[in-house]
């Protein structure tokens, strides 16, 4: 009897280390594939994170340009937009201190400019500032003609001591910074 228990206990215990084993087998695989697929995951999730600053560092590099984009593109007139280049040009002439009179806008038939013709009227001293500023303005600006003339050869008396005469001017300004759109 004591041989038959132990003969029992022997394939009892045999059946229970198969089963361990092959349990430990099932699990050992299982363990297996899930870290393959976590280091897959992680793959995943690394090309997304790195996708993702990406994506931020894109759209700080655009907003950081932006602002540099719009003061590029105030130098440049699209032909749909040319009144606030003509409100420029009297500003500054009523910045100096003269009259100012937009005579003609033209565009040639080329469309790679802005012909403007302005006429003003001041002392030298303010048509020579407008001409100064007009040169510092934003825009790529070519002077065609400049016709510079004292309007009467006595000077005008303002107190004792200062002599004014009155000058004309009138500009044909070439805008070279002009996009026809």
């Amino acid at each position: 009897m004591q041989t038959t228990f132990q003969k029992r206990f022997l394939i009892f215990s045999i059946i229970f280390f198969l089963s361990i084993f092959c349990l430990f087998i099932y699990l050992f695989i299982l363990i297996n594939k899930n870290k393959e697929y976590s280091q897959i995951m992680q793959e995943k999730w690394q090309v997304e994170t790195t996708r993702r600053e990406n994506i931020k560092l894109l759209i700080s590099s655009i907003n950081s340009i932006d602002s540099e984009k719009n003061s590029l593109e105030t130098h440049f007139i699209k032909s749909s937009d040319i009144v606030p280049f003509l409100d420029t040009v009297e500003k500054l002439a009523k910045d100096v201190g003269v009259k100012s009179e937009i005579v003609s806008v033209d565009i040639p038939k080329d469309n790679s400019s802005l012909v403007v013709e302005t006429r003003v009227l001041g002392n030298f001293e303010t048509i020579y500032k407008l001409i100064l500023l007009l040169e510092n303005s934003p825009y790529e600006l070519e002077f065609v003609s400049v016709d510079i003339k004292n309007l009467n050869s006595v000077d005008t008396i303002v107190d004792k001591n200062n002599k004014i005469s009155e000058w004309t001017a009138t500009f044909k300004i070439k805008l070279l910074s002009f996009v026809n759109k």
